[in-house]
């Protein structure tokens, strides 16, 4: 059986971290990677968005600033910029296609 969930969730990560390697060196604040994800799942929310930036956080992929206003910041962290680089390995929970080309 499929399981659709797992599917989005990982998918959404992969999406996010990539999000975030094209708004480097800046990083981005937590809306436009909300609007990025919405491109892809419509009916994505906030609190999607920042469960799964928390859960990036844990892994090191991602630095978190949770601003006293409420707004949340994120920037890659090395590992994170690796990952999407394909120079290392990705642990499962993160939809990263495979690497088809060569060179």
């Amino acid at each position: 059986m499929i399981d659709h969930e797992k599917i989005r969730r990982e998918k959404i990560r992969w999406d996010m971290l990539v999000t975030l390697d094209y708004a480097r060196p800046i990083g981005a604040y937590e809306e436009l990677v909300l609007t990025t994800i919405q491109g892809v799942f419509q009916d994505a929310t906030a609190l999607e968005v920042r469960r799964t930036l928390d859960y990036l956080a844990d892994r090191e992929l991602v630095k978190l600033v949770k601003e006293p206003s409420g707004r949340w910041f994120a920037d890659l962290t090395r590992h994170g910029i690796d990952v999407v680089e394909y120079t290392i390995d990705v642990d499962p929970g993160i939809a990263r296609p495979t690497k088809y080309w060569v060179g």
